[in-house]
C-alpha cells in the first residue's frame, strides 16, 4: 500500500494527463519556435511541475496516516499496520516527485528521438529494490521497510 499510493498518483502526474498534454505542445514548439523559446518552455514547465509536486509530496508525507486510511480504510482497524504503512509511505512518497520529473525528462528526450535513457531508467528502480532486498532486509526487523528504503 505504501508504494501503491505514490504509484497511483504517478499515473496521473508522470504518465497521465500531464504527459498527454505536454508532448504535443513540446512537439509543436520544437518545429515552430526558436531554441530559446523551447528552453523557456522547458524551464517554466519543469519549475512548475517540480514546485507543485514538491508541495504535494511534503503535504502527503505529513498526512501519511490519513492517506493510508483513505486508500486502505481497513488498515485503520489495526493501529500497528496503519502506523507501519504510514511510516513506509513517508519513505516512498518522494518517488512521485522523482519519477514525475524523470518522466518529464523522458518525454523531452523522446520528442528529440532519444529513446535509450528513458527506456533504461526503470532498470535503476529495479536495481535499487533488488539491492535493498539483498542488503537491507537482513538488517531490518520489518523486511518490507527495506523495500520502502530501496524505493
Amino acid at each position: 500500500m505504501a508504494f501503491k499510493i505514490p504509484n497511483f498518483l504517478r499515473r496521473l502526474f508522470a504518465e497521465g494527463a500531464f504527459n498527454q498534454a505536454f508532448v504535443p505542445v513540446l512537439s509543436e514548439y520544437s518545429t515552430t519556435r526558436t531554441r530559446e523559446e523551447i528552453r523557456d518552455l522547458l524551464n517554466a514547465v519543469a519549475g512548475s511541475l517540480a514546485a507543485v509536486l514538491a508541495l504535494i509530496t511534503a503535504l502527503a508525507m505529513l498526512a501519511a496516516p490519513w492517506l493510508v486510511w483513505v486508500f486502505a480504510p481497513g488498515f485503520g482497524r489495526d493501529p500497528e499496520k496503519l502506523a507501519l504503512t504510514a511510516d513506509m509511505l513517508q519513505l516512498t512518497f518522494p518517488y512521485l516527485l522523482l519519477i514525475s520529473l524523470t518522466a518529464f525528462s523522458g518525454s523531452v528526450l523522446n520528442t528529440w528521438n532519444r529513446f535509450a535513457v528513458p527506456a533504461f531508467t526503470p532498470v535503476l528502480l529495479n536495481l535499487s529494490l533488488i539491492g535493498a532486498a539483498l542488503l537491507l532486509v537482513p538488517l531490518m526487523d520489518t523486511p518490507a521497510m527495506a523495500l520502502a528504503w530501496g524505493c
